[in-house]
């Protein structure tokens, strides 16, 4: 079988750690991971020596900070994201006991134990700062994740996403998480049609904040196999926004039936699963095998108060290969490359 489906051809469905299904992943053992005391005190050492040395985010690396006693649970981590259930929350990190600037050090010596952390914005940002901007609808500036509105389910650019929760809002917010391979499998059984659909290339825009990319436009399935690896990508307000330029054609009826039914069947409470990310909560997924979303949530008036994640995408050295038509997306598609965020303007 040929990594890109004929259209009279699908894969099997699979069976694979990454197909759970709704609240099977709680049950799972690598959903759940708690900081002991032991761990705590290794990332506190950690971070006395950024404070003493005045250490660049650059000079912060596994290899001068090996983490004894955190970097086993990561190294686990690492695999568990790859070739179990994609995704893994970690609890108990004081976030309360720490400044602004400690907390990014934490973060960040943390991913970097996973992974390569790329660039979210073309100015080159590797923390972005999850909170609502006030940006109003139409400005350039606005992303989904600087705003309070609900999104929709979706996947970064990046083969493992981060965030560690500083505030929740007062209210909403919550997080809602589907398998992508479990997705794909109940769309084979009940939309075999659509499926095909959906392993073919869609038009995705150039996003309106990446602004170092010289290409207008890209083509990526939301379904794939390469080598006989899954995966699963997907942001429907690209999409949208290709078809809805000039430059390109319309789109057809049965691609807009095949994302209203994959919508549709992942918003399903059979599938995905909903919970809240506490403050001192991590969660990282895999982007290839889940698909995520937030609530829409109302703010505190106190801007101590508000909603406020922190964000690192990553590449990770034991990724899967990618169908070659994510190149325009994430220059490389071998496996464990470098690859994903977005390109520099400068």
């Amino acid at each position: 079988m040929s990594d890109l489906q004929a259209a009279d051809n699908l894969p099997t469905e699979f069976s694979i750690p990454a197909a759970w299904k709704g609240s099977e992943l709680f049950a799972r053992d690598d959903w759940q991971v708690t900081f002991d005391q032991n761990q705590l005190d290794d990332l506190q050492l950690a971070v006395d020596v950024v404070l003493k040395e005045n250490l660049s985010r650059e000079q912060i690396t596994p290899s001068r900070f090996p983490l004894p006693q955190v970097s086993p649970v990561l190294r686990q981590i690492q695999q568990q994201l790859e070739s179990g259930s994609g995704a893994c929350q970690l609890k108990r990190l004081p976030v309360e006991h720490y400044s602004a600037p400690e907390l990014e050090i934490l973060f960040w010596l943390i991913s970097v134990h996973l992974g390569s952390p790329v660039s979210q914005s073309a100015s080159g940002e590797k923390i972005f700062h999850v909170r609502d901007e006030g940006f109003q609808v139409g400005q350039k500036e606005a992303r989904g994740p600087n705003t309070r509105k609900r999104l929709s389910f979706h996947t970064d650019r990046c083969d493992v996403i981060g965030f560690l929760c500083l505030q929740q809002a007062r209210s909403g917010g919550n997080n809602q998480l589907v398998s992508s391979v479990s997705l794909f499998n109940e769309m084979r059984r009940r939309f075999p049609e659509l499926t095909k659909i959906l392993m073919q290339p869609f038009y995705y825009l150039r996003h309106n904040v990446d602004t170092g990319n010289q290409k207008p436009f890209c083509q990526q399935p939301v379904f794939s196999v390469q080598d006989g690896h899954f995966a699963g990508s997907f942001l429907r307000v690209l999409i949208e926004r290709a078809y809805a330029s000039t430059d390109l054609p319309d789109m057809t009826s049965q691609q807009r039936e095949a994302l209203d039914q994959l919508e549709a069947v992942a918003e399903s409470p059979e599938l995905s699963v909903t919970f809240r990310q506490e403050p001192g909560d991590l969660l990282f997924l895999n982007n290839w095998v889940t698909f995520h979303r937030r609530d829409d949530f109302e703010d505190a008036d106190e801007a101590h108060l508000k909603r406020h994640l922190l964000r690192v995408w990553l590449a990770v050295p034991n990724s899967r290969p990618l169908n070659p038509l994510f190149a325009d997306n994430y220059g490389s598609t071998a496996a464990g490359a470098v690859r994903g965020g977005m390109l520099p303007s400068y």
